[in-house]
């Protein structure tokens, strides 16, 4: 398991990029509501632990995980938000449906990032068992949400240096944010 020796809700804030500035959309399934629950919660206090101020969160529900990538979508069309986070989670059955659910998902969440210039960070439990999900959304390995909370911020923080009119370079400072060098351009004469 990738989470069996890593606990999803520990991080370092010496690492994280200043949030206080950045607005955060955030889209919860409806379904297996005491998962999505506990997984929104990790999500929302890594934010406010980050110093996001509570009224640039923005929180949607949705009816099931299916119904996130529309949520997503019509939340990067119309929040002004700069990234979304997505809560949802499929668990086995005895059917198809759960392949073809996670599938769906997956790359409908994959293509938002691919067509808009926002990131949209999947937290998506898809689990074996309930038991499974109630260990990574605030059980024995973490929470999952947490994890998603920081990637939306180190995701908001590199959309916005990309932004500007500074390239990266290649290391990260000691704090986690990425190093600018301000780096002259070539004057071609004619």
């Amino acid at each position: 398991m990738a989470t069996e020796n890593k606990n999803l809700s520990e991080y370092d804030k010496n690492t994280i990029p200043n949030a206080k500035d950045f607005r955060f959309g955030i889209v919860v399934s409806e379904w297996n509501e005491t998962i999505t629950e506990g997984l929104y919660n990790g999500a929302f206090d890594a934010l406010i632990d980050c110093e996001v101020p509570q009224q640039q969160i923005i929180r949607w529900n949705v009816p099931g995980s299916f119904e996130l990538i529309y949520g997503a979508k019509k939340m990067l069309q119309t929040q002004n938000v700069d990234a979304v986070i997505v809560i949802g989670c499929v668990i086995q059955g005895e059917t198809k449906h759960f392949d073809f659910v996670c599938e769906g998902v997956t790359q409908g969440i994959k293509d938002l990032n691919v067509q808009t210039d926002i990131p949209v960070i999947f937290c998506v439990l898809t689990d074996n068992n309930i038991q499974q999900s109630i260990d990574r959304s605030g059980g024995i390995h973490g929470n999952k949400g947490t994890e998603a909370a920081i990637a939306a911020i180190k995701m908001a923080y590199i959309r916005q240096q990309a932004s500007m009119s500074h390239p990266f370079n290649q290391p990260l400072l000691a704090s986690g944010a990425i190093q600018i060098e301000e780096t002259p351009r070539k004057i071609e004469k004619e």
